[in-house]
């Protein structure tokens, strides 16, 4: 296979609906093992349009290239309550990312 898959989490502050769903927000990536590139995302907010979003951000960005301009992204684009816990969970998928970086050879 040449895409492996990836997941980064947060904890949800409280007062939000997908904290009905679940305690953590969590999204997840396909990655091209070859340059890093976000082939397809998604997350655990609650409504449809937010995850479609998220989705879109994240698509087609190469994560050897880092994260500050996604997290820019998000800071002037999404102005939801789940602000901190999308970017909290978008710096744990790549910590992820980079420790399996470390482990190939």
């Amino acid at each position: 296979m040449k895409t492996q898959f990836i997941a980064g989490h947060a904890r949800l502050p409280a007062g939000m609906a997908a904290k009905s769903l679940y305690d953590t927000l969590t999204i997840t990536a396909e990655i091209d093992k070859k340059y890093g590139v976000i082939v397809e995302a998604s997350c655990t907010l609650a409504t449809e349009h937010g995850r479609d979003y998220v989705a879109r951000l994240l698509r087609g960005h190469s994560l050897r290239d880092g994260i500050d301009d996604l997290l820019a992204e998000l800071d002037e684009g999404y102005l939801g309550k789940a602000h901190s816990a999308l970017c909290a969970a978008l710096k744990d998928l790549y910590k992820q990312y980079c420790k399996m970086e470390e482990k190939e050879p």
